[in-house]
């Protein structure tokens, strides 16, 4: 299975907290889950998506290689949401997406339909 991860932006911890209860009201999705951290390291990042991939059956080591590999492939991304959470304050977290690629583009469809 291919998976990938996404810095998506900084949002405030009440709205996050808000965010993941209206998903868990919601029928499972099939394999994309949104995690937040109140820092901007790998090692945050990787610590908030480590529970994941059991609860999933998702290859644990191959989710966590392709943490990394965004992490080094887009420095200037993460150097840009490093200083946004700084600037936001105590109150707020990264908010980053990851998941099996298939379950992605079916959600990225599913938007594009909707709006349209």
């Amino acid at each position: 299975m291919h998976y990938r991860f996404e810095l998506l932006g900084v949002a405030n911890v009440l709205t996050f907290f808000n965010h993941q209860q209206q998903r868990a009201t919601h029928p499972p999705d099939q394999g994309v889950e949104y995690v937040g951290t109140r820092r901007c390291t790998l090692d945050a990042v990787i610590h908030s998506i480590e529970p994941i991939p059991p609860k999933r059956g998702w290859d644990l080591d191959e989710v966590i290689d392709t943490v990394i590999q965004y992490w080094l492939n887009n420095s200037e991304t993460v150097h840009r949401w490093r200083e946004r959470l700084e600037d936001a304050g105590q109150e707020s977290l990264l908010v980053a997406k990851v998941g099996d690629l298939k379950a992605i583009r079916a959600e990225f469809e599913s938007l594009l339909g909707e709006t349209l």
